[in-house]
């Protein structure tokens, strides 16, 4: 599924989520958003309080909230710097849910404001953080595009060692080399020696890696 389409999907799957009040909420933050960009910093934190926070039917694992506040930060008339200016401080001001919120939105951000790698730092915030709901989602398509192959191979180790699933990990099969599966393989041993279980999608990529041609 392209990102159009999981945009699609999870903005269809939002509207039919929310209550009328919620949806009316939603559309007035967005409109004071696109007039008034400052704005966004006083709607973004009250998105869970007026929209919920509930899982989101249909699209992995996107909450109520996340695609809410996603659709505040499409609105934002800002592209490149200044958005990723704005992006910083939701970021760095928010809690978890917020950094989440952020994080997932960065691919179709990246798509049509021109962010280049102007929010990678956010990125490899996330990623040095104990947290596995940062790492999950920072790991989506902005990360594959634009992470560096070293810090690449950290996090999807760090996806292993965090219980984070691989399959969330965009562009997994795209990016994995050799020294990934070398990392991963030796991680695999480390544990099967201390009579540990391997986790099962670490043990199917390294089997499938194997089995490659």
């Amino acid at each position: 599924m392209s990102t159009a389409e999981r945009g699609l999907t999870s903005y269809t799957a939002l509207t039919a989520a929310l209550a009328p009040a919620a949806r009316e909420w939603l559309e007035d933050a967005a409109g004071r958003v696109r007039l008034v960009p400052d704005d966004v910093h006083l709607l973004f934190p009250a998105v869970g309080r007026h929209c919920g926070r509930s899982k989101l039917t249909g699209t992995g694992t996107m909450t109520v909230d996340e695609a809410a506040r996603g659709v505040l930060l499409a609105s934002l008339p800002l592209r490149g710097e200044a958005l990723a200016g704005v992006l910083d401080r939701l970021y760095r001001r928010g809690d978890a849910a917020e950094r989440c919120a952020v994080l997932k939105a960065l691919d179709r951000l990246h798509i049509g404001a021109d962010l280049d790698t102007a929010a990678l730092p956010l990125i490899e915030d996330a990623i040095r953080t104990n947290d596995p709901r940062l790492l999950a989602a920072a790991l989506g398509g902005y990360a594959a595009r634009h992470l560096a192959q070293p810090a690449f191979r950290q996090a999807v180790l760090k996806c292993a060692f965090t219980g984070v699933p691989l399959s969330g990990v965009a562009g997994l099969e795209e990016r994995a080399d050799s020294e990934l599966a070398r990392m991963l393989a030796a991680y695999a041993e480390e544990r099967a020696v201390a009579g540990r279980e391997v986790p099962q999608d670490v043990a199917h990529f390294l089997a499938t890696r194997a089995a490659a041609p």
